[in-house]
């Protein structure tokens, strides 16, 4: 039995605020950790891998530099490959090396303080979980390449690479000497702006959600009178089917591939009146996560990387890039979708 519309209402308007609260204290602490460059000492984790890959310490400083921010590592990279420092095999190394560390900023930035208040501990937990492990996969698969591939041929440590380290993470905004008081109003508006951004589209989408979720059939009927007059459960079988998902997870899909923050929202509901398991889930997103990859090539990565390195090896960057993670998501959703798993 469906529920009355204002218990609907009151139940959405709960969830928002309990949601609201975790969002904005975990993005106010997220952001006084930036402000603060508490985010860096993730770096640290880094400098003992450019030994075994056969790089020089200099990477070390632009992987903490990419941890702090992505923009600022990446330019480093670019100047050490311009200066001779790094040939492209090198470089290519370095920038698949670099893949967790950039990954670790979001943590801070997004999912803590999001995504996680947003799915719920649990599949918020696994989710992220999920993509750092692959994340940390492609790191590791870069320190193995530069083991195998590279040697001294590849590495010109006679150059020096003008690169101001601080000078790169300062741009960012990461390695300010601005006093602390600068910083917690730093931190503050940061929160607002995410806030503001957030919520609206969070209750927007949420009640649209459980408004279907509770009165699918009713509309359905009322509309072309029949409750599968669509043939939705029909259409979608043989791809759930396939996957071992459940046909929700196909507008979850859709939704998700669009924008990661609205994905999420919209299959939080599924998650909690049992449409999604936790690992149907985290499976769900992770496709999810492919196809919104492949819209944030066209729109953001290709600009960017062509714009870092040029068109001919940003190419090279944009396909190393897409094939690791498509091949280590792919890994993570066959674990995900065993028949025993979900």
């Amino acid at each position: 039995m469906a529920p009355e519309p204002t218990a609907l209402l009151v139940e959405v308007l709960v969830r928002v605020a309990s949601i609201t609260v975790f969002i904005a204290l975990g993005v106010g602490l997220a952001s006084v950790a930036v402000e603060f460059g508490a985010v860096e000492y993730i770096a640290g984790f880094a400098r003992p891998l450019t030994q075994p890959a056969n790089l020089p310490p200099e990477v070390g400083t632009a992987i903490l530099a990419t941890t702090a921010s992505p923009t600022a590592g990446y330019g480093m990279l670019a100047e050490y490959r311009e200066a001779g420092l790094l040939d492209d095999r090198a470089t290519l190394v370095a920038v698949t090396m670099n893949t967790f560390f950039g990954f670790a900023q979001h943590i801070f930035t997004f999912y803590a303080p999001v995504l996680i208040p947003i799915l719920g501990l649990k599949v918020g937990l696994m989710y992220v979980g999920a993509r750092a492990l692959i994340s940390l996969a492609i790191t590791g698969t870069g320190v193995a390449a530069g083991a195998l591939l590279l040697s001294e041929r590849n590495v010109d440590t006679t150059v020096e690479a003008d690169v101001d380290e601080g000078a790169a993470v300062e741009a960012d905004g990461s390695g300010s000497g601005r006093d602390r008081r600068a910083k917690f109003r730093a931190a503050a508006e940061s929160t607002v702006e995410k806030i503001r951004d957030i919520v609206p589209r969070l209750l927007v989408v949420y009640l649209i959600v459980a408004t279907l979720v509770a009165y699918y059939e009713e509309i359905v009927t009322a509309l072309l009178g029949s409750p599968d007059a669509l043939g939705i459960a029909g259409a979608v079988a043989p791809i759930t089917g396939a996957l071992g998902l459940p046909s929700a997870a196909i507008p979850t899909i859709a939704v998700f591939a669009v924008d990661t923050t609205n994905g999420a929202i919209f299959i939080a509901p599924l998650i909690e009146n049992g449409t999604f398991t936790a690992r149907a889930a985290v499976a769900t997103m992770l496709v999810g996560g492919i196809v919104s990859f492949a819209v944030s090539t066209f729109k953001r990565s290709i600009p960017f990387q062509y714009g870092i390195w040029g068109r001919e090896f940003g190419s090279k960057v944009i396909v190393v890039n897409t094939v690791l993670k498509v091949v280590f998501i792919a890994v993570a959703l066959v674990v995900l979708l065993a028949p025993t798993a979900i």
